[in-house]
């Protein structure tokens, strides 16, 4: 990618959610961001409605052999570099899922990540912290 284009992804991430099998506490403060309380978007940070739009995934839940291949594929669909993005605690260490015989691990055996934003939920504050974090790696 082209200077240019590594400086426009630094200035005006789009994010995509990807809710793989969350509890819906990160996801409501996910979309606590976009009120005018937090207004990311000020900051050029969207949230689009398809990966193959996005510049950045937002990952929520703890990632499950149903949700695996789906996870994957819209990794797959999104548009390279992509910045990935775990929230909450789940998607850290599996939190309480962590002996669950449906869980498959944390996100970064399968995943490449870019950032974590722990907590459960974490605060809108972390997030946004944690999207910088991950914007400074590029």
């Amino acid at each position: 990618m082209s200077r240019l284009g590594l400086w426009g992804l630094k200035k005006s991430p789009w994010v995509y959610h990807v809710a793989a099998a969350s509890c819906n506490n990160c996801d409501i403060e996910i979309l606590e961001l976009l009120t005018p309380r937090y207004d990311v978007e000020r900051f050029g940070v969207v949230l689009v409605g398809s990966p193959r739009h996005a510049d950045a995934l937002l990952v929520t839940g703890v990632i499950n052999r149903k949700s695996l291949p789906r996870v994957m594929e819209v990794y797959e669909q999104a548009a390279k570099p992509c910045l990935v993005i775990g929230v909450g605690t789940c998607t850290c260490s599996n939190h309480m899922f962590k002996n669950s015989y449906n869980a498959v691990g944390p996100y970064d055996k399968h995943l490449p990540m870019h950032a974590f934003v722990p907590g459960c939920p974490p605060k809108p504050e972390a997030m946004i912290l944690g999207v910088v974090k991950a914007l400074s790696k590029l």
